[in-house]
């Protein structure tokens, strides 16, 4: 054999190893990612449908935009809700659709050729919800039906069956989860065992009353002005009953005001902004300002009260807690109000250990950015970048929606403490105080949103790279 016969060899051997190498299966399997994540093209359809069927083809139209109006309403964004809906469509033939997806609806076009008329379908939202395990639940139907090629018909009775099930804990358990939320943010800002069990007492207290006004039919706006006038009434009874805790009775009115804030779709809204659906993102947005607008008034009215009673509630320090003193204590705290914003949002157990960890890095990252000398804002969108980073790479193993991680990781980034500021300012008559107060509020929390969004972007396109652009229909993800 000659040298250049030799060499032929040895370079076809090569590419054949090459060639196995690039088959076998990564090690992160291509379903140990949220759904949002693996849809990048309409996929080839495993089941088509007949086009020329209407009730075939209206059975696809209604159960793509059933599992839309469900991620629509837990706060997931226009850009990926059009994605899922898109994606079942596809994958039952309907590969040409158009979809529109405002604030509350979802309407859907298919294109059935030259010679069918199109056929369409449309479904108003008309709840929000924060339902961490129905949203998770749909995740996992929609990988079921891609891989397990289910029928329209089963894919129907499933999704009814996710709708309708029961929380997977009872409703106090939620209520343990937002007052514990309460207790941790109020340890994240410098405040004792005392204060944090009063936080604790006076949120499961703000959720009990604010779930019978809900059943009266009181709107959200009242409901949260309910909210911030409870929160504040502990802070005033503090401040005219003892000398001794009322430099700290603020922290209380400051742990509400952040767990009142955690609810909103703040995420969702500057989303839609970025992402080119500015209609939605307007609507969303309208919507977060009109609910804080309720917490800031009830909050004003309390304390403007207690002002005419003459008690005064004093004003917090800018920085309190926000240092890396304690460093420890802190991270704990972030990861705690993490994990009980994810219980309370009813999120599964296997996505509370990621949640937690969520919390913690951002906590850290946050303090540690602001330690060496940047401002709120930025140290809030570096740390929510370091969260849509990491959660998306955790929600994959959780097999959870990154979102649920995500919205649990800047929750004790919140700017609880700067709209409690600036409302003390405009009470005080400093007018220009308190708007720089609240405008900062605001900064931080689109900078917290703009973060999980450049997070996830990343993170999204590190898996691109790193694993096919389909899925493996050989695995399947419940067990």
């Amino acid at each position: 054999m000659t040298a250049d016969h030799t060499a032929d060899g040895e370079g076809s051997a090569l590419e054949r190893l090459g060639r196995r190498l690039r088959l076998r299966r990564p090690f992160v399997r291509p379903l140990e990612r949220a759904t949002a994540d693996n849809i990048v093209a309409a996929p080839t359809p495993l089941r088509p449908i007949d086009l020329t069927d209407d009730a075939e083809v209206s059975q696809v139209l209604d159960l793509s935009v059933r599992v839309g109006e469900v991620v629509l309403a837990a706060g997931t964004g226009v850009g990926d809700t059009s994605a899922q809906v898109r994606f079942i469509a596809s994958t039952y033939g309907l590969d040409k659709c158009d979809i529109d997806v405002t604030f509350d609806a979802i309407r859907i076009w298919a294109d059935r050729g030259p010679y069918l008329p199109p056929a369409s379908d449309m479904r108003v939202v008309k709840y929000r919800s924060l339902d961490f395990t129905r949203l998770a639940a749909v995740d996992r139907l929609t990988r079921r039906i891609r891989t397990q090629v289910v029928p329209v018909e089963n894919a129907h009775a499933a999704l009814d069956e996710i709708v309708s099930a029961r929380h997977p804990y009872p409703r106090w358990v939620s209520t343990a989860g937002w007052s514990l939320l309460a207790a941790a943010i109020a340890v994240l800002l410098g405040g004792g065992a005392i204060l944090a069990a009063i936080s604790f007492a006076t949120t499961a207290v703000i959720d009990l009353v604010n779930r019978a006004l809900h059943q009266l039919g009181l709107p959200f706006f009242f409901q949260n002005m309910v909210g911030g006038i409870i929160a504040s009434v502990p802070a005033i009874a503090l401040a005219a009953f003892s000398d001794q805790w009322r430099a700290d009775a603020a922290l209380i009115v400051a742990a509400g005001i952040t767990v009142l804030l955690s609810g909103l779709q703040l995420v969702g809204s500057v989303q839609d902004a970025i992402t080119g659906a500015p209609i939605t993102a307007a609507a969303r947005m309208l919507e977060v300002v009109m609910m804080t607008g309720g917490i800031v008034a009830g909050i004003g009215l309390a304390l403007r009260v207690s002002t005419i009673l003459g008690i005064e509630v004093p004003e917090i320090a800018a920085n309190a807690g926000r240092d890396t003193e304690f460093l420890a204590l802190k991270l704990s705290a972030g990861a705690v109000a993490a994990v009980a914003f994810a219980m309370a949002c009813y999120a599964e157990r296997r996505a509370l250990f990621a949640a937690g960890l969520s919390g913690a890095g951002g906590t850290v990252a946050y303090l540690v950015v602001q330690d060496i000398g940047f401002g709120p804002v930025v140290a809030s969108g570096a740390a929510a970048t370091l969260i849509g980073m990491a959660g998306g790479l955790m929600a994959r193993r959780a097999l959870t929606p990154p979102l649920v991680v995500a919205a649990a990781g800047i929750t004790p980034l919140l700017p609880g403490l700067k709209v409690y500021r600036g409302l003390y300012a405009l009470l005080d008559d400093e007018t220009l105080l308190g708007f720089g107060q609240i405008l900062g509020a605001f900064g931080v929390g689109c900078a917290l949103a703009a973060g999980v969004i450049l997070g996830e972007w990343f993170d999204r396109l590190l898996s691109r790279r790193g694993t096919p652009r389909d899925f493996d229909p050989t695995y399947t993800s419940d067990r």
